[in-house]
């Protein structure tokens, strides 16, 4: 708080005084005082109001600066009320009594919300595992009924199960830490779990897959990693070329760190929109052009590498091809947009 403006709060006050000065010393005057005499009584009048104001300023500078300093270390602001600094003012018990009111109602409002929101989640991840058994039942059907038609049944319930697992995902994904075990993995069964998960599509879309994997072991969840691989290797076919698709898969160290690299060859990204890939609900020119696309996948295999603490990383050239690198943490550093060297 600026003396300035501590004035300009006071103007009130001070034409108070200037009024009280005027009438006192017309009362004065008509007394008979003298001039010597009237000097010194508005001399010691003006500097009883200069050290009081000045001292009064400087309270009031350092009872908001104590409160603004303790609200920017408070992780949650708006219980600034409960920790407020003690003031003799009434005013000031006013505001803090206010705030407390208004603090409390804002809290219970949040409180509600946050019970509304968990129990919808908690409906759709019940929702989801209901939905799950007749896409089950009806995958085992069409295995039992091979022909064409049941071929691409299976395709669309692969999709559709896809779907249903990225609304799961979506829905647990601000809660990774109730439904993760991190433990030492293989790679490659990772890899081979997902591509055969997705063989049919793969084939379907005559996408052709190379693995350079190894017997290579990280440490991560496999569920969550085997459904950030899927979503990588969905978009891959998407994004495809016309002729000779492929997705190359392979792991390799870099700086002491192992990274698992997922290349396509497809239609790449534009480089104006290479920065957006992982913001919720993106979609871009490519995605715009293709209707299945819903700007989800990235983002949630983005905010899932967050909570496993991995690193993810996208470099794309338009036409060309399309390369996501994903960094497993070793323990000693974080990986971050932009670390990973090119290769």
């Amino acid at each position: 708080m600026k003396f300035s403006e501590y004035l300009k709060d006071k103007v009130m006050v001070l034409l108070f005084q200037g009024l009280a000065v005027i009438v006192s010393f017309v009362y004065l005057k008509i007394c008979g005082l003298k001039p010597d005499q009237l000097f010194f009584i508005y001399m010691v009048w003006f500097m009883v109001l200069v050290v009081y104001m000045g001292v009064e300023w400087y309270r009031r500078k350092k009872f908001f600066d104590e409160i603004f300093h303790t609200l920017g270390e408070l992780k949650e602001p708006y219980l600034i009320s409960e920790i407020m600094p003690y003031s003799y003012r009434l005013e000031d018990k006013l505001y803090a009594q206010i705030l407390k009111f208004s603090n409390k109602s804002v809290v219970d409002a949040v409180r509600h919300l946050e019970r509304e929101q968990a129990e919808y989640k908690e409906f759709i991840e019940n929702w989801i595992h209901e939905v799950k058994l007749p896409i089950t039942a009806m995958n085992l059907i069409c295995d039992n009924v091979k022909n064409d038609e049941t071929r691409r049944i299976k395709l669309q319930l692969n999709l559709l199960e896809n779907d249903v697992e990225k609304a799961l995902f979506y829905a647990r994904s601000d809660r990774v830490y109730q439904d993760y075990f991190i433990r030492q993995i293989r790679l490659d069964e990772v890899v081979y779990e997902v591509i055969e998960r997705n063989q049919m599509y793969l084939r379907m879309n005559q996408m052709g897959i190379d693995v350079e994997v190894g017997e290579v072991s990280v440490y991560c969840d496999d569920k969550w990693l085997a459904f950030i691989l899927s979503q990588l290797l969905i978009n891959g076919v998407k994004y495809r070329r016309e002729r000779e698709c492929r997705i190359v898969i392979r792991a390799m160290e870099q700086e002491g760190r192992t990274i698992l690299i997922v290349e396509d060859n497809g239609i790449g990204i534009k480089a104006s929109e290479l920065g957006r890939v992982f913001q919720k609900g993106f979609t871009g020119t490519n995605g715009r052009q293709n209707r299945q696309s819903t700007g989800i996948g990235l983002y949630l295999c983005k905010k899932l590498c967050r909570k496993l603490d991995m690193g993810i990383d996208i470099q794309s050239e338009e036409g060309k091809y399309t390369r996501v690198v994903l960094g497993f943490p070793d323990g000693s550093e974080h990986f971050g947009r932009g670390y990973l060297k090119k290769t």
